[in-house]
């Protein structure tokens, strides 16, 4: 990584950690299941824009140089695009060729043994209680194709700072964000598979399982026995949704918070 790099992205997270440091108290948790000495993917929650700070501030602070899959939308912003290229941060397409290239450079950070931070549900959550929805594949393709391991990464709290979707900070009283870092997920099984929709949806069920897992434990109470699925609502795979806390939104929770579990990001 060059120098250049290293600084852009320095620069970057210096204003970034003092700016949340301010903002919310902080407690990590299970650091020690950071696989520092080797390249690694993690696959966060998503319920706020806010997110990325919070997941890269804990991956700087262990010295941890994080790569995120962002839409290629971003990049071509006035300000932020120029720090995002040069922080060495990966665009994605959501649709087109492009897709499989952000994939392709993603897995050269990899192989060099850095961090990816894929969220595998490919946007925020369009759940009306902020639970982790349906995956993408993105991470599983990633995952199958270099081998590494795969670190779920749950967090709650910042959703109280920066609601999704919100037009300001809510600073007072001072929130706090836990963040806690679980065991690899065990995607074994799958080794050597060819990938194919079928075993790529499978992989994507394991990781999201063992995300709201951990989300359960971090909150303290259980999800949906049916994750959420944008298809059934109607709502689009990535962009703006309607503001949390619609009476529609409301009522198709509760229509649907029954049956079994259901098996970010570019597919």
């Amino acid at each position: 990584m060059s120098l250049r790099t290293w600084m852009v992205f320095a620069f970057v997270a210096g204003v970034a950690r003092t700016a949340i440091t301010l903002l919310m108290g902080k407690e990590w948790y299970g650091l020690d299941r950071l696989p520092v000495d080797e390249g690694f993917i993690v696959v966060p929650n998503h319920c706020t824009e806010i997110d990325p700070i919070v997941v890269g501030h804990l991956l700087y602070n262990q010295n941890v140089m994080p790569h995120f899959l962002a839409k290629d939308g971003l990049f071509k912003t006035p300000i932020l695009g120029p720090i995002l290229r040069g922080a060495q941060q990966i665009p994605v397409e959501r649709s087109g060729a492009g897709a499989g290239t952000s994939l392709s450079f993603a897995q050269k950070v990899l192989d060099g043994g850095g961090a990816v931070v894929v969220y595998p549900e490919g946007t925020l959550t369009r759940d009306p209680d902020l639970w982790p929805m349906k995956g993408r594949t993105g991470a599983a393709r990633l995952a199958l194709g270099t081998g590494v391991k795969v670190i779920p990464v749950v967090h709650w709290g910042a959703q109280e700072v920066f609601p999704r979707y919100a037009k300001g900070f809510k600073i007072f009283p001072r929130k706090k964000v836990k963040v806690v870092v679980g065991d690899p997920v065990d995607l074994s099984a799958f080794a050597g598979h060819a990938a194919d929709k079928a075993t790529l949806e499978a992989m994507t069920d394991v990781i999201m399982v063992a995300i709201t897992a951990m989300l359960e434990e971090l909150r303290g109470e259980k999800a949906p026995a049916q994750r959420w699925d944008p298809a059934a609502h109607h709502q689009s795979t990535h962009g703006r949704f309607e503001e949390r806390g619609s009476q529609g939104h409301k009522q198709d929770h509760q229509k649907n918070d029954v049956g079994p579990t259901e098996t970010g990001d570019p597919q």
